[in-house]
């Protein structure tokens, strides 16, 4: 066998959707995890300056912010080790199907581990959505306070109306409803929204955002290679292609 054609044998058995889906997961997950991270912590940042002036007040969210900045961190050793796993999987099936190596084959065990990989990526995907949807939240509220202070700057000429846009932090529950001022209005809201921290943690959120579904896609980019390669195998072993380990 020449070069050329041992080259083209080997590029045969590389599991392409995988490895388009790790590259996805990898570039999606990196970007949640960072940018979700550091948006947290100018949120907190935000509250405490601009939204309450005690630390009773805000303290809860400070917890909250902190407990979800660890699972940040399990999120991202999680998906690199689970993104290495199946892409690994993926190059074991794909070269099973394909019967590159020789008398390469697929075994039994080898079956019933692709089928476990694809329940758990289902399962991670729905789970995925729900997070999904979630980080749609805060780019929400962010987007509702840069529209209320785009009407704000609209409107300077009546400062009265002007004083009666308000975006009040408790009814997001981001604070309880006695804490003070708890809201920020007109020129004040204006101002807040002209600071460095609003633009940072909007563009941080937003990206996060992004991240998420970018790695959405990932996990359905998994689902269906390691779906279609799981049905070649099956239909391999019904021909008897198939060994046990």
């Amino acid at each position: 066998m020449g070069c050329y054609d041992c080259c083209m044998k080997c590029l045969g058995g590389v599991p392409y959707c995988s490895l388009v889906a790790t590259l996805l997961c990898f570039s999606g997950i990196a970007l949640f995890c960072g940018c979700g991270h550091q948006a947290l912590t100018e949120t907190e940042r935000l509250i405490e300056t601009y939204f309450a002036r005690n630390l009773q007040d805000y303290i809860t969210l400070a917890y909250l912010i902190q407990y979800f900045q660890y699972v940040i961190y399990g999120l991202a050793s999680f998906f690199f080790l689970y993104c290495i796993v199946l892409l690994a999987e993926g190059f074991y099936t794909t070269s099973a199907a394909k019967q590159t190596f020789g008398e390469f084959r697929s075994t039994l065990c080898g079956r019933c581990l692709s089928s476990t990989f694809i329940l758990i990526t289902y399962l991670l995907a729905v789970v995925w959505l729900l997070v999904f949807a979630f980080s749609a939240l805060p780019v929400y509220f962010f987007y509702n306070m840069d529209s209320t202070c785009h009407t704000i700057t609209v409107l300077t000429e009546t400062p009265a109306s002007i004083n009666q846009l308000c975006i009040d932090a408790r009814q997001y529950g981001l604070l309880p409803w006695n804490a003070m001022p708890g809201k920020a209005c007109g020129m004040t809201l204006s101002n807040v929204c002209k600071t460095r921290e609003f633009r940072v943690t909007y563009d941080l959120y937003i990206a996060a955002f992004a991240g998420a579904g970018i790695t959405l896609l990932a996990l359905l980019t998994y689902m269906v290679s390691t779906t279609y390669n799981f049905a070649v195998l099956r239909y391999l072993g019904r021909k008897g292609i198939g060994t046990r380990c």
